[in-house]
């Protein structure tokens, strides 16, 4: 029964996030939403109070799903700035193919400063790459510079920019290079000169791949088109090996947890 009722609220979860993109908040109402996942009111009402407690739900969906994708990649022992640059395509594709991800936004733009608020979805995005950053400053994989600085606020920016690109319907696959682009001149702020050439700055054929940027010029164009599409764990002090010299997880070898306590996602139990 318990499983029955979590079904029911997954589906008008989805079925609110796709009325809350197609109408906006305030016109989507709770009788079209009860009717796109195929139910009565009143099973709406049994689940959620109000039209604000299923926006929350929504946004707090598309929040967990940030964190789950923050999770995964990490346990995976790719480098904070890999997982930065992968987030950012992240959004970019899920803004396309997920209705929870482009209502999250939504609901956030058209309601800044309800009372009583409703869950930001855009502030939890900034908070998990602030997150991310001051793991990557800890590591010493940014340049030594205060935390706060003009490349991690431009970061945070160009967050709001690629929501913006997807809001307009651009294609992903242009959209994806548009992203790429972004962070070629965002790396050379943010991590040190000798180090740009560690990070890939196209989407990830799969998780955990942290191959290297392919560099066309300069003295860090070391990596041909061939090796690129071979998954290698990046150099230094971001790859940590067992003793067999294979690579393991940040934060762990032998099975141990990849995800320490304080670590990005927000601290959330796997």
């Amino acid at each position: 029964m318990q499983a029955r009722s979590q079904r029911t609220r997954q589906r008008l979860v989805r079925a609110g996030a796709e009325m809350f993109n197609r109408n906006g908040y305030a016109n989507a109402t709770l009788g079209q939403i009860a009717g796109a996942a195929g139910m009565t009111k009143g099973a709406l009402y049994f689940h959620f109070a109000s039209k604000d407690g299923l926006a929350d739900a929504v946004q707090e969906r598309g929040r967990d799903m940030l964190q789950d994708f923050i999770r995964e990649h990490w346990e995976a022992g790719v480098p904070p700035v890999q997982v930065l640059i992968d987030m950012t395509h992240w959004l970019a594709r899920t803004f396309h193919d997920d209705p929870v991800i482009r209502a999250s936004f939504r609901i956030t733009n058209e309601c800044t400063g309800r009372q009583p608020p409703v869950t930001d979805f855009h502030q939890a995005w900034i908070t998990e790459v602030l997150r991310l950053l001051g793991q990557a400053r800890q590591e010493g994989a940014l340049q030594d510079r205060e935390a706060g600085d003009g490349p991690e606020a431009l970061l945070s920016a160009t967050v709001c920019g690629i929501g913006v690109l997807a809001g307009t319907g651009m294609p992903y696959p242009q959209l994806g290079d548009r992203v790429a682009a972004l962070w070629k001149p965002l790396l050379s702020a943010l991590v040190p000169p000798g180090d740009v050439a560690r990070y890939r700055t196209r989407p990830p054929a799969a998780v955990g791949d942290a191959r290297p940027q392919v560099v066309a010029e300069g003295p860090h164009a070391q990596v041909s088109r061939t090796d690129a599409h071979r998954p290698v764990a990046a150099a230094g002090a971001h790859a940590p090996v067992s003793a067999a010299g294979a690579p393991t997880p940040v934060g762990g070898v032998n099975g141990e947890p990849a995800l320490p306590a304080g670590s990005p996602a927000g601290g959330r139990a796997a």
